[in-house]
């Protein structure tokens, strides 16, 4: 009786390991969470906004808001979002970033809100270079004048990409080391390291990243914890900037909102020409 026992809880152990294998992009990736549907725009806060449709090299269609600073600038945010909503969500992000007087773009993954396609470690890397390429071939700009900020999932896009490019700077908001060390919380009895495939290890790319660098995560995060953004700090080059947050994974920013805000500003003058 206990022999079979045993096997069943190995065989539904090993049938649990199997199904997360080939269903984890449901988990890592929720663009229906609340809805895929477009809820809002900047209009709403009145914002003037271009919408637009980026092409990618492997034919998928990138939904993406183009929203200028109210005085001239070339200054330019590319911001990669978190794992679920779409651009329509991100309206506080959006302000603050105006606030700061940054034109700013935000994209929608593949398989997120109006973008085609469905979502992959490679595809979200192929959707910020796309969008990357639409800033230094139809806004005129240079490296130097883009900064490349990721929040959560984002931050994992966002390391990729700057690795590739060295923006002027990169801003990384409660972010992983990697995905296999965050789903190795959220899944302690399941071998991550051997099945998780959208790996995300940006901890790995910090050293190959050579521009100023900021990182913001709050103490209180129960998502991603805080001690994954002191390792990611740890070993970026300097020059860097470390904002201490609290509130939840999704609010930190708006939890701390003067101490995020305050802290982008100092850094983004003090390291970005």
């Amino acid at each position: 009786m206990l022999t079979k026992i045993l096997l069943a809880i190995a065989l539904f152990y090993l049938v649990a390991i199997i199904a997360i294998y080939f269903a984890q992009a449901i988990f890592i990736y929720a663009p229906h969470m609340p809805t895929r549907e477009l809820v809002a725009s900047p209009s709403d806060i009145g914002l003037e906004f271009e919408a637009l449709y980026l092409s990618t090299k492997d034919n998928e269609q990138i939904h993406a808001w183009y929203i200028p600073a109210k005085s001239h600038t070339t200054k330019t945010v590319l911001f990669l979002h978190g794992n679920a909503g779409n651009i329509s969500h991100r309206l506080e992000t959006i302000k603050i970033f105006n606030q700061l007087g940054l034109n700013l773009l935000i994209i929608d993954y593949r398989g997120f809100g109006k973008s085609t396609g469905k979502p992959s470690e490679l595809g979200t890397y192929i959707d910020a270079d796309t969008a990357w390429q639409y800033l230094i071939e139809e806004k005129n700009l240079t490296p130097d004048q883009i900064i490349v900020a990721g929040r959560s999932l984002g931050g994992g896009v966002a390391a990729e990409l700057a690795k590739k490019v060295q923006p002027a700077m990169l801003i990384l908001e409660s972010t992983f080391t990697s995905m296999t060390e965050v789903s190795a919380k959220h899944y302690p009895f399941m071998p991550t390291s051997l099945i998780v495939k959208h790996e995300y290890e940006t901890i790995n790319k910090l050293k190959d990243i050579h521009c100023p660098i900021v990182i913001a995560h709050s103490k209180n995060d129960e998502v991603i914890p805080f001690e994954h953004s002191q390792r990611n700090f740890a070993a970026a080059n300097e020059p860097k900037k470390f904002i201490t947050l609290k509130g939840g994974h999704g609010n930190g920013f708006l939890f701390s909102l003067d101490t995020y805000v305050n802290g982008l500003h100092l850094a983004i003058n003090e390291m970005v020409e």
